[in-house]
């Protein structure tokens, strides 16, 4: 597994994280908001273990990706085109969590895509039939409000409430008294391994900028640039019952207008650890 720099036909950087798998085919990761593409770094070791190619990016504005104004979900394709180009990849299983989801479904508008993984992914704004920000924890709400004010006041929202995440610890997550934690979530975080690889993601996907966060938050309030209906892969979505960051609703939501998913509902589970939990289960479902 290797950490490189993919350079864009548009000059943009954008930040990878490689496994040394040389399978046929590949897994694309989208990682969550805020997050970047060492979410995925026990993933893809699990990968490496059994030869299958994985490759997890950080999405424009994240860690070192460059920044792509105005950006929206389905501009994530072009990107992605990229990455099999340069790997020579003919077939790939996209997997997307939490804020990554939307992105990993854009992907299956894309013929070399074969399946969409959806792990907790988030569903669209705006829907008269989805509530977004019902059973979000209350952080949730002033964020998103934040976003729907406008850029400015996102912007003075990121500059009070992202700047400790720039240099928080494993320590911190296991103490935190955060109303987006599920009982279950607070276990994991118990876990000073476990909690400190999710302090370093934050770290490292904030340690330019809070650009990503900003534009993914300001993507998830506007239209996704493309019909679920129009995405004849298979998906799967996982989705744990208790998530106080993206609520079963938006599994349930996604379920119903995705014409080929199908859903697994995890008892007990909140928005972390899904992957690692299930990861027999997520696997089989790589085709």
């Amino acid at each position: 597994m290797k950490m490189e720099d993919l350079i864009l036909s548009d000059g943009r950087k954008l930040n990878l994280l490689v496994g040394s798998g040389t399978s046929d085919h590949a897994v694309i990761f989208h990682h969550g908001t805020p997050s970047c593409a060492v979410a995925w770094i026990e993933e893809i070791e699990y990968l490496d273990s059994i030869n299958v190619k994985a490759i997890a990016y950080s999405r424009a504005g994240y860690h070192t990706s460059d920044r792509k104004l105005g950006r929206g979900v389905v501009d994530v394709n072009p990107d992605i085109e990229e990455i099999l180009k340069k790997f020579a990849i003919k077939s790939f299983t996209a997997i997307g969590w939490s804020g990554g989801g939307p992105h990993a479904l854009a992907n299956g508008l894309m013929p070399e895509c074969k399946s969409v993984i959806v792990l907790a992914g988030v569903g669209p704004y705006g829907k008269s039939d989805l509530d977004f920000l019902a059973g979000m924890g209350q952080d949730n709400h002033e964020e998103f409000g934040a976003a729907l004010a406008g850029l400015d006041t996102l912007e003075k929202w990121m500059d009070v409430n992202a700047a400790a995440l720039k240099t928080i610890t494993g320590e911190d997550l296991r103490n935190t008294d955060g109303n987006l934690f599920s009982t279950n979530d607070r276990k994991l975080m118990k876990d000073l391994t476990y909690s400190e690889n999710v302090a370093k993601n934050f770290r490292d996907s904030l340690s330019v900028s809070y650009d990503g966060w900003i534009d993914d938050d300001l993507v998830f309030i506007k239209d996704w640039g493309f019909e679920l209906s129009s995405i004849k892969k298979p998906v799967t979505i996982f989705q744990g019952d208790e998530d106080l960051m993206v609520p079963v609703a938006h599994g349930q939501w996604l379920l119903k207008n995705l014409p080929s998913a199908k859903i697994v509902l995890l008892p007990g589970f909140g928005h972390m650890g899904l992957f690692g939990s299930n990861r027999d289960e997520i696997m089989a479902e790589v085709k």
